[in-house]
């Protein structure tokens, strides 16, 4: 079964357009990945810091529920994101790669900005939840079309039987983007203190991501546009609607579908688990010290960053689908043995101390977790991530033909993990209260109760389970497709 390039690409293969002028390889992936990891780092700032600034924009009964209204707010600038793809995606594909990411960089940045200057709700009420909804919503469209333009440029300059080492750097600035936000928000933490922290100092990192969007800004600028779309334009083979071609037209929209069902919403699923979902365990259910959680997540993060080049690199000779489809597969088999292991790690915690009107005077704390092997535990889960993780944007590229890619690998992308991955801490949480919390009583109650603290897990193991039965059966290979030939008449 014929991609939609492979298509279009048959018996018409030109020479390859190469790189002109200023545009290296070396500085097109570096302009592309550093400006990503910046908007990843403003966008995951939120997952890092939930537990301490929650309760200053959200007024809950419970530490649980304030923590479930934060990761609501951090979901629904997921949710939001494939709106941004539709609405980025067409604009790049009608007028252009660069001029689209530095739109989506800018607006990343003043959003970002923003909520460090944000009142909280002791000054202004409930408004300051809104507030910091309204701005999420502004993260979320940027960030649905900063990605597709990015892996878009990189994979549109890189040639054939290198797109997957090559986007596979794009790959690792979600992650990096994570390590630095947990560099940044740990340095300021134990610098401050957590008295000074909780009041003021969680502004800090937001605050500062300006001067990093500054500096990939002026980098990105001096870039030229990508070739191949060059080629179109000159060519005027552009399409006058890349909505109306990427999602009209059956041929290519049965590809985009089959992305999101076969291989996006299982990588999201366990990229948010691997990363997120470890994090939020660590802290909030098995109740690890802040700084110690940090540690371990950022140790762990930064060993398995490699394996996002080694995996996507290892795409271009054996092929994206098979280890996608590993990485999913190992997730659903292990995830209740790690997190089983995970839990006895932890070791004892000290219960929390109340007053006499139920306040909290000290909270629950693990007193002796063994850190080396939770690091462990949480790097064969970052493994998993980088298997998911390293092949995608080569994968989804190669899918869609030149004209309308930017529009039909976007949506997909972003619906797998805006919607589906980006759900897995909230699902996840409300599925572990169901299970452990005896005033809860629902239909989810019986299911989950006998799972108890790793109910949660449920979630990610079903999504991703079914996107490796699809995926299997009905995913094509594309490694072979040559994304630079023939496409000024993809689709006819």
């Amino acid at each position: 079964m014929p991609t939609p390039v492979a298509a279009a690409t048959a018996g018409h293969r030109p020479r390859s357009p190469s790189p002109s002028g200023d545009n290296s390889i070396v500085k097109v992936i570096f302009a592309s990945a550093a400006g990503t990891m910046i908007e990843w780092y403003d966008f995951y700032l939120f997952a890092l810091i939930g537990t301490v600034v929650a309760p200053q924009f959200y007024q809950s009964t419970t530490e649980l529920g304030a923590v479930i209204s934060w990761l609501a707010t951090f979901a629904v600038g997921f949710i939001v994101r494939p709106f941004g793809a539709i609405v980025f995606g067409r604009l790049g594909d009608l007028v252009g790669r660069k001029y689209t990411f530095l739109v989506t960089m800018t607006l990343m940045g003043l959003c970002t900005f923003a909520i460090g200057l944000l009142p909280t709700r002791a000054a202004v009420g409930d408004i300051a939840g809104v507030l910091l909804i309204s701005l999420r919503i502004l993260q979320g469209l940027a960030l649905g079309g900063e990605y597709g333009g990015a892996a878009t440029y990189i994979a549109e300059h890189a040639p054939q039987g290198k797109r997957g080492a090559y986007t596979s750097w794009i790959q690792t600035t979600a992650t990096l983007g994570l390590f630095v936000g947990l560099i940044v928000v740990l340095v300021t933490r134990t610098t401050l203190g957590e008295k000074d922290f909780a009041a003021y100092g969680w502004r800090i990192p937001f605050l500062a991501s300006a001067v990093l969007i500054a500096v990939s800004l002026y980098i990105r600028l001096s870039l030229k546009e990508s070739p191949l779309f060059a080629k179109l334009k000159s060519e005027n083979a552009l399409s006058k609607n890349p909505i109306a071609e990427s999602f009209g037209n059956w041929f290519n929209l049965r590809y985009v579908l089959l992305a999101l069902f076969g291989a996006t919403m299982g990588q999201g699923v366990v990229w948010y688990t691997g990363q997120f979902y470890a994090l939020f365990y660590l802290t909030s259910i098995f109740k690890v010290p802040l700084v110690t959680a940090y540690t371990i997540m950022g140790v762990a993060v930064l060993l398995g960053t490699p394996f996002f080049l080694v995996f996507g690199a290892l795409s271009d000779r054996i092929g994206r689908k098979r280890i996608m489809l590993a990485g999913m597969l190992l997730a659903v088999l292990t995830y209740i043995p790690i997190y089983s292991a995970i839990g006895n790690a932890v070791g004892p915690i000290t219960p929390a101390v109340l007053d006499t009107a139920g306040k909290v005077v000290t909270a629950a704390v693990a007193s002796s977790p063994n850190v080396p092997l939770l690091i462990a535990l949480v790097f064969i889960q970052v493994i998993y991530v980088t298997l998911v993780y390293s092949p995608i944007a080569a994968f989804l590229v190669e899918l869609f033909p030149t004209k309308i890619r930017y529009t039909s690998m976007s949506l997909p992308y972003h619906i797998g993990n805006g919607i589906f991955g980006g759900l897995v801490p909230v699902f996840g949480l409300i599925l572990i209260q169901a299970a452990t919390d005896p005033k809860a009583q629902s239909w989810l109650t019986p299911l989950v109760k006998p799972m108890g603290h790793y109910a949660g897990l449920l979630y990610p193991m079903v999504v991703a389970s079914v996107c490796f039965v699809v995926g299997f059966f009905l995913l094509p290979e594309t490694n072979h497709v040559d994304v630079q030939a023939g496409e000024s008449t993809a689709n006819g």
